[in-house]
């Protein structure tokens, strides 16, 4: 839908924007005397962001729209084959269509495509990124997943989504990853009801934030090398991340968990196991993180990808 150059580098830059702001305090939102007042700068921000967001979606939208026509010209005169549809021509269609059974607009496009863009793409890559960055900083545990990998894969193939349930040491990682580096580190959640939790009321309507990322460092979870990256702790564990387990709930729990997650359960294993069979890395750049809705890392990954078999990449 992107493509890459000019409208794959502004989104990219949007989307982290939009994510950082999502999760920054405004104490505009918390002192009442000063909800009115822009003592931030939030909305300004909120609001140049919004606009930019605007004018890239109209972009890639306008252009989408365009090529479907002369695509339709074509196919009316015989001249082409129809092409296969994205998830951006299906919600196209169904805006277009006047006996559709819901209504669709151009609004709701971009929310749609602003929700893709945030929660289902940003996230993964987010993981990715603190996988990657903490296997370069414990080769060791790189070198265990790569032989794992060879051992099951072989190096005449490049790893496929098939082959990650017989990588239980790739899993490690991705549920240690979410241990140290919850990418939603706030889950909030609001009380229909009033109700009791350890000696404690909650008042009906009450809004509830759960520390993630306290949890996945709390030592009365997690007493061994808790704050340390070691995957070896989920090798014969049996806690999972489908929010069965509260000490680790990457997705949330219940009702109100992400809907991504069996998506995310089937990119993740495999796009780290073919970087790791592919490539050696040599990183350039720190391990930090920074506020926002998201937590990734407060510099990019900058890494040098070296080709470990070039017959099949």
């Amino acid at each position: 839908m992107l493509g890459s150059g000019g409208h794959a580098d502004v989104a990219r830059r949007v989307i982290r924007e939009v994510s950082q702001i999502f999760g920054e305090f405004n104490v505009s939102d918390f002192v009442w005397c000063l909800r009115k007042f822009d003592v931030q700068g939030f909305k300004r921000r909120s609001d140049n962001i919004h606009r930019r967001y605007d004018e890239l979606l109209e972009s890639i939208i306008g252009s989408r729209e365009q090529a479907r026509k002369e695509e339709s010209t074509r196919n009316e005169a015989g001249d082409e084959d129809e092409k296969v549809k994205d998830f951006l021509d299906v919600l196209l269609d169904v805006m277009e269509d006047d006996g559709a059974e819901i209504e669709l607009t151009r609004d709701h496009i971009k929310a749609l495509v602003l929700d893709f863009f945030t929660a289902g793409t940003d996230t993964t890559a987010a993981t990715l990124d603190w996988s990657l960055a903490e296997l370069i900083n414990h080769p060791q545990l790189l070198t265990k997943a790569r032989q794992e990998i060879d051992r099951v894969v072989g190096s005449d193939r490049l790893v496929q989504e098939s082959d990650a349930p017989n990588l239980p040491y790739v899993q490690a990682i991705i549920k240690e990853t979410f241990r140290l580096h919850p990418i939603i580190p706030m889950i909030a959640r609001k009380s229909t009801r009033e109700c009791h939790v350890n000696g404690y009321t909650i008042p009906a309507e009450t809004l509830l934030f759960v520390n993630m990322w306290s949890i996945g460092r709390d030592p009365n979870h997690w007493p061994d090398r808790t704050l340390e990256f070691w995957p070896d702790r989920f090798v014969r564990s049996d806690v999972d991340i489908t929010g069965q387990h509260f000490q680790l709930l990457p997705f949330g729990s219940g009702r109100r968990s992400c809907p991504g997650m069996p998506l995310a359960l089937r990119q993740l294993p495999t796009a780290l196991a073919a970087m790791i069979q592919c490539f050696d890395w040599k990183v350039i750049s720190g391990v930090d993180e920074r506020p926002g809705l998201t937590v990734p890392r407060a510099h990019d990954l900058v890494c040098i990808p070296v080709a470990r078999l070039p017959n099949i990449i």
